[in-house]
């Protein structure tokens, strides 16, 4: 491999210790080591190229399946499976009432997805199905159309008391109707079949993109997604859906709002309507939130002694459903029901064409929140149980989970933390849970769907509003994440109230562009500091931090903690002038003005005849000031990179000190950084001057500076002697 070869300054003893008749041409011969360095590698593109087997790279499931332990994993997976399928059925009806759609697309989306990921996915862990924040998402999308379409977005009764074979017949579910092309089918679509349409068209899209963003490997987009952001956007996502489902609660009807201040709009629309509230509803909401809380808390406080935690949401879903089914809520107190739940599958049908252009941008942020909850989740079960997964294929599986039930009426999914956590601590070893869960869903599918018919959707909320429990208690750790970093804390808080007073898509947009804004106001505005030598060794350190750290005499040595590009070369100057004390440029100017003034001055005494006196002053004038040190030492190990205008920044710094009489050298420079300057021309032409402007180490450029200076004395003495000789 060709190499090309630098030379650097040795490290030697302080210059103090050396004798002053040490010559400057004998310390050069002692002066540098040889360091090779190696020539970048050329990447060969046909190894980019990796063409994996078909059926293990592309279904997973073939390699590790026929590996699968049974006596071992059976026990574990079975218990898992039950649990979520029983968690699974009562979130899925609920959901549905955040994504505008009918209970029963919900069911069938926790099916096909546990069944395509089971397929696709190479976690263990993770549990793929409806996420509340994605379903609001979803709804938003849905409403706003529906409305656009002509839609009265207030009936919120549109399908009790209808049969389940009527739910597609646009003349019994809706007076109004709208003509769409569903694929193949052209039909009258009423407003329940518009709603479905676009849902589907979204997520088909949604999926698209998910799958492209993996053949591509653009993977890399979820980095921009920090947990602060992440976390204050689900916060403010959570607000929404709390906001969304009050009304719920108090059996109030209101239209849902759509466009910006949606938060604030809909609770004044609540206080507006307050005196309508349903008092059946507003009861039961109390007693369900009660029952609840107090069992999530009882669960949480005695996790480590029950082996399966506690299927408190399905015990309230049946419990409220007899009880409002034998007392006829809804007849007699009109209280707000799910309405009819078909049983069995709907024909498919291919998504909407001419709704997949309404929804295109709307789909972009469900598809980067999907793919990276379900990419960072499956990372983080995986390091915890000691096994890997492969990203790229995860965002191929989560693709295909949107992709794929699209065609059979199935909103968009991600994996969700709660219900992989409910796996993990029940003994949850492989994906052959997530069959046994969609097993559960497809018996209430088969048979068990009918028998909800009269559940209160006041019910259905309370679910909801109390799975949001994680994200709003992350208001109690505000205060510490303040003490931990500020920056992260005004990011979470931007995050946070953009979601919930602004809009959800908004939301997420604000907090990734303010999240790098705070990256690029970080490198903007660095840390810079004076550096100090340790005491007795060769290394140097911060003296604004550290105690007991001596001063170089005569070396200033300046350490710049950040890139040096265009936008802070500014402040880089700003930092190094303040923190020398010395400003070239104004020194020069003064200079320039003194000799002005000398001169002028020289020239009015030779017009009074006093040229000897004259010429005294003007020497007294011109006569430099002895500045308290002679050379600046740049760290640069901190720097990862320059840009051209960092490439000049140092350059004019080492140009404006010369003609003062301060040198400037350089220190610890890294490959990258040194390649830049060489290919600007820091060095001199051939880069002959490489070996006095830069230095392998702090050290060895403040015993160059002292070694450099002794020499220059000698000279200076030398001459002065020659001069009183002659």
């Amino acid at each position: 491999m060709k190499k090309k070869t630098f030379f650097f300054p040795r490290s030697y003893p302080p210059y103090e210790e050396k004798q002053q008749d040490t010559k400057m041409e004998d310390a050069k011969l002692d002066l540098y080591f040889q360091l090779n360095r190696k020539e970048p590698e050329q990447k060969n593109i046909k190894r980019l190229i990796k063409i994996q087997p078909a059926l293990t790279g592309f279904f997973p499931v073939v390699k590790w399946l026929p590996k699968y332990r049974f006596k071992e994993y059976v026990w574990g997976d079975v218990m898992s499976g039950l649990i979520i399928g029983i968690i699974l059925v009562p979130q899925a009806i609920a959901y549905c009432l955040l994504a505008g759609l009918q209970p029963i697309y919900g069911l069938y989306t926790s099916f096909f997805s546990n069944i395509i990921y089971f397929l696709m996915g190479t976690s263990r862990h993770i549990s793929v199905g409806i996420f509340s924040l994605l379903s609001l998402m979803v709804g938003q999308v849905v409403d706003r159309e529906v409305q656009l379409a002509g839609f009265d977005l207030s009936e919120d009764s549109r399908l009790e008391g209808i049969s389940p074979e009527d739910l597609f017949n646009s003349s019994k579910t809706n007076v109004s109707s709208v003509n769409l092309t569903l694929g193949v089918f052209n039909m009258e679509c009423g407003k329940e079949c518009y709603a479905i349409g676009v849902a589907t068209a979204l997520t088909f899209l949604a999926g698209v993109y998910q799958v492209l963003m993996a053949v591509l490997r653009l993977g890399f987009v979820s980095i921009y997604l920090s947990s602060p952001m992440l976390d204050g956007f689900a916060t403010g996502a959570s607000l929404t859906i709390l906001t969304v489902q009050a009304k719920y609660l108090l059996g109030v009807k209101i239209p849902r709002h759509q466009g910006f201040g949606n938060f604030v709009i809909t609770w004044i629309n609540i206080f507006k309507n307050i005196h309508k509230t349903n008092f059946c509803d507003l009861i039961t909401s109390a007693l369900c939130i009660s029952v609840l809380v107090a069992a999530k808390e009882l669960g949480d406080r005695y996790k480590h002694k029950l082996k399966i935690p506690l299927p408190t949401e399905l015990f309230v879903v049946v419990t409220a459903t007899l009880v409002s089914h034998f007392a006829d809520l809804n007849g007699v107190y009109g209280s707000s029901i799910s309405g009819a739940i078909p049983t069995g599958f709907i024909m498919p049908q291919v998504p909407s064409l001419n709704l997949m252009s309404r929804v295109a941008l709307d789909a972009i942020p469900l598809a980067v929140i999907s793919f990276a909850f379900t990419v960072s989740l499956s990372e983080m079960f995986a390091k915890k149980h000691g096994y890997t997964v492969r990203p790229n294929q995860e965002m191929l599986a989560i693709g295909f989970c949107n992709i794929i039930p699209s065609f059979f009426h199935c909103f968009t999914t991600s994996a969700a933390l709660a219900k992989t956590m409910v796996k993990d601590s029940t003994g949850c070893q492989t994906q052959v849970s997530s069959v046994i869960s969609a097993l559960v869903v497809l018996l209430v599918l088969l048979f068990f769907a009918p028998l909800f018919y009269s559940l209160q959707k006041c019910v259905l909320a309370c679910i909801i509003i109390v799975s949001l429990r994680g994200a709003l208690r992350k208001f109690r750790d505000v205060p510490k994440q303040w003490r931990i970093s500020k920056v992260d804390t005004l990011v979470w808080i931007v995050s946070m109230l953009s979601a919930a007073l602004i809009s959800t898509e908004m939301g997420l947009l604000v907090g990734v562009v303010f999240s790098m804004f705070c990256i690029v106001a970080r490198t903007q505005l660095p840390h810079v500091a004076i550096l100090g030598q340790i005491q007795g060794s060769v290394f140097y350190e911060d003296a604004g931090e550290y105690e007991n750290l001596t001063a170089v005499p005569k070396v200033k040595i300046f350490r710049f903690q950040a890139p040096l590009y265009y936008a802070n070369k500014d402040f880089f100057l700003r930092s190094l002038y303040k923190a020398t004390r010395l400003d070239p440029l104004l020194e020069i100017a003064k200079r320039k003005k003194a000799e002005k003034k000398a001169k002028q001055l020289a020239a009015k005494r030779a017009k009074e005849n006093v040229q000897d006196n004259g010429n005294c002053q003007v020497n007294q004038i011109l006569v430099p000031k002895d500045h308290e040190f002679h050379t600046i030492v740049l760290d640069c190990s901190a720097i990862q990179f320059l840009d051209t205008s960092g490439i000049s920044t140092l350059k004019g710094v080492r140009n404006d000190y010369k003609e003062v009489g301060i040198s400037v050298l350089l220190a610890s420079c890294n490959p990258c950084v040194l390649d830049t300057l060489k290919r600007g021309s820091y060095f001199g032409p051939n880069e002959k001057d490489i070996s006095t402007l830069m230095f392998y180490t702090i050290h060895s450029a403040v015993q160059f500076a002292g070694r450099r200076e002794i020499a220059n004395t000698h000279c200076t003495v030398y001459r002065l002697n020659v001069s009183l000789y002659n």
